[in-house]
């Protein structure tokens, strides 16, 4: 079997629920075993683990895997409702973990979950959600078999750091579409669209957020545990991983600052182009009431006005209308408001 899931829609057949389950001896060599030969793999004390991979597992197979492994209840209810929050939990002799995956689907980022638990001579991983196949990752440690000959721990390593990177592509084009946002913000032309644009980067990145600064923590657990679960060399790898997840996040505030940046200088980029157009438009106003005020008086009814009488008085009258606006117009082109 690979560690595909059967459908391309995120969502397996029933049946496909159980992707993998291999035995791994301590060379690093795999073979294939059902669920019902788990518990004869665990009476051998030869050194081998097993590594089960699920995806979106149905009540029957958890309390199959209970049953076989000695799993805590609490933890198996962790796995079956699958709304945890990244952390990672001690029940006895193993170790419950929980992570967010992230993928892109239709051009937007979905957002799953994977649960592992960890034992001295197990790793199940579950999977739930929008989350890609971890095929990769068991060809990857099976090319390395002397690091494979670690333990279930180094596959877990394998994981996380699969997960992790899986998160910088993401991050990367986060940073790409906002380079191009920036050309837009600066442009002459107010386009409501890139105010949108903008918001929308903001808010899935405060998502990403959410579920990349909690596995810092969990990382960070793993890497100071005392538990033997986790050997020394594999919290190496660990730390590596967990600097690989701060990267991320530090990528991710910066980004989260700069949108927000973004959206104000856009904001006050078009209160400044409001504030030049009222400008303009108070400048021809008062262009406009200077004749307007001086050529009313003359609308009205009276037979004693000054000019009428007189043989230049309307042309004089237009060369003052000219002049006062003629001096407005000065007046505001050095005051910048036109």
């Amino acid at each position: 079997m690979n560690d595909s899931s059967p459908a391309q829609n995120g969502k397996p057949a029933p049946s496909g629920c159980v992707i993998n389950c291999v035995v791994y001896d301590r060379l690093g060599k795999r073979r294939e075993v059902t669920l019902d030969d788990i518990s004869d793999v665990l009476a051998t004390d030869d050194g081998s683990f097993i590594w089960v991979g699920l995806y979106e597992p149905d009540e029957s197979i958890l309390e199959k895997l209970q049953e076989e492994f000695c799993l805590h209840d609490l933890a198996i209810e962790d796995a079956r409702k699958a709304h945890q929050r990244p952390k990672v939990e001690a029940y006895g002799q193993a170790l419950f973990l929980a992570a967010h995956t992230a993928q892109v689907v239709d051009e937007k980022i979905r957002y799953g979950e994977t649960q592992a638990f960890l034992g001295a001579r197990y790793l199940i991983t579950v999977r739930h959600g929008a989350s890609l196949s971890y095929a990769a990752t068991r060809t990857r440690v099976e090319r390395e078999p002397e690091l494979l000959a670690m333990g279930p721990a180094y596959s877990l390593y394998a994981v996380l750091d699969f997960i992790v990177d899986n998160y910088q592509p993401i991050v990367q084009e986060f940073r790409d579409t906002l380079q191009k946002l920036e050309h837009d913000i600066f442009s002459d032309t107010y386009r409501r669209s890139v105010v949108t644009r903008l918001y929308d980067l903001k808010r899935e990145l405060t998502y990403m957020r959410v579920a990349v600064a909690p596995l810092q923590d969990v990382l960070s657990q793993l890497v100071r545990s005392q538990s033997p679960l986790v050997p020394e060399e594999v919290r190496l790898y660990l730390r590596d991983v967990h600097d690989h997840a701060l990267r991320v996040n530090e990528t991710i505030d910066t980004l989260r600052d700069m949108l927000g940046t973004a959206l104000s200088v856009n904001l006050s980029l078009v209160t400044l182009a409001q504030g030049e157009t009222v400008k303009r438009l108070g400048a021809w106003a008062a262009l406009l009431a200077a004749p307007t005020l001086i050529t009313s008086w003359y609308g009205m009814n009276f037979h004693n006005m000054p000019e009428t009488e007189s043989r230049f008085g309307y042309g004089l009258l237009i060369g003052a209308v000219a002049i006062v606006c003629a001096g407005l117009y000065v007046l505001f082109k050095r005051s910048k408001w036109l």
